[in-house]
């Protein structure tokens, strides 16, 4: 389950769309009426008030919708374990939720460059939006796995499928 993709769900909805314009005017719209993502984060990544706002906003309606996908899953018996995507899942607590953590950690440097190349981040605002989160080391520290991604997808994919493997081993013990 992608926290980011629900999040980026929950943007596009109408109510969500009306309440931001409302705050905010058509600045933060794109031409076509959906929310400008960017515009959003220029208004609440320097403003704590204005960010939790928005949280207060978007996390009660994310977490509804994490906990019917959760319920959906439960009860179809040929899923044998959901995978929660949060960047915020100690933040949230929803590491309380999960039976093992994997934290996928890469270096600043590949994390930068990364960013750059998908996103269009400078080093600069890769480094604001992170300190909005837990420190990295506090995250790694608290994981029960912790996978190196600092180099291809095919050793990422081999690695996380030798983790999530060992994960489902460990519910049959």
């Amino acid at each position: 389950m992608d926290s980011d993709r629900l999040s980026h769900e929950e943007l596009g909805d109408p109510e969500v769309i009306a309440t931001l314009r409302g705050w905010w005017t058509d600045s933060v719209l794109r031409a076509d009426g959906s929310v400008d993502r960017r515009a959003v984060a220029e208004k609440v990544f320097d403003d704590p008030e204005q960010l939790a706002r928005l949280q207060d906003l978007l996390y009660p309606r994310i977490a509804r919708r994490r906990e019917e996908l959760m319920a959906m899953h439960a009860a179809d018996a040929s899923v044998r374990a959901v995978v929660l995507d949060s960047p915020k899942l100690q933040e949230a607590g929803l590491d309380e939720l999960c039976d093992a953590v994997v934290f996928i950690d890469a270096d600043l440097e590949t994390r930068s460059r990364r960013l750059a190349a998908t996103r269009g981040w400078s080093a600069a605002e890769l480094e604001r939006r992170e300190k909005l989160l837990e420190p990295l080391d506090r995250k790694r520290s608290r994981a029960d796995h912790v996978v190196k991604n600092n180099s291809k997808i095919d050793d990422l994919r081999s690695e996380i499928e030798r983790v999530f493997s060992a994960v489902l081993a460990s519910f049959s013990q």
